[in-house]
């Protein structure tokens, strides 16, 4: 099982963090001990002084593929839930100053929390889907995939001109506005529509 995540995919994130609205998809990928399971506790890592929360739909593949056209790829995924890519912003910010990779940043064990996943329905508006995430009970960041730069199944048919998709797998889709500090204490949940489907603490 494999982590893909897509950088940039809603352009106020983009500008908040100073970067360039992108042309195509940015990707990057997270390792399987990255994967952190809905209700365990986040243990704050010792090596960063500014970890900050993001909030994403998550894509969970459900058959394999590899150069997958666009008009199919809605056949090669099945379940949505909602996530935290976890970032430690100092060191990211000092590996892009140095024009390095951002894995320490991004990869580190633990740092991919994934809710429980519900069916995508034929009744889902995959292109209007609201979510968002509670911190300490107060709302942090909101969403919509009208947003999306790229679409789900844009992602999909883009993704796998490069990686072979299989079962199983995630897709991080990009996180909107409002990213920001997680402290020791805080407490997270996160929402699709009405469903509550992610909670954790950082301890």
């Amino acid at each position: 099982m494999k982590i893909i995540c897509v950088g940039r995919n809603y352009a106020d994130h983009a500008k908040e963090l100073k970067n360039e609205v992108p042309t195509e998809p940015v990707l990057f990928m997270k390792p399987k001990n990255a994967l952190l399971q809905n209700g365990h506790p986040f243990y704050y890592p010792e090596f960063t002084s500014n970890l900050h929360y993001e909030c994403e739909l998550v894509l969970k593949i459900s058959k394999n593929g590899k150069h997958i056209q666009e008009k199919f790829a809605d056949k090669y995924y099945d379940q949505i839930s909602v996530g935290i890519d976890f970032t430690a912003r100092d060191l990211q910010d000092k590996q892009k100053a140095k024009g390095l990779p951002w894995e320490i940043a991004k990869a580190f064990d633990n740092s991919a929390i994934v809710g429980k996943f519900i069916p995508i329905t034929p009744e889902m508006d995959k292109k209007d889907i609201d979510f968002c995430l509670y911190k300490n009970k107060t709302i942090a960041q909101a969403g919509n995939t009208k947003d999306l730069l790229f679409s789900f199944d844009f992602l999909v048919a883009y993704i796998s001109k490069f990686f072979t998709l299989n079962i199983g797998d995630l897709i991080f889709t990009g996180t909107p506005a409002g990213v920001g500090p997680a402290e020791i204490g805080d407490s997270f949940e996160a929402f699709i529509e009405d469903d509550s489907l992610l909670e954790f603490s950082v301890k």
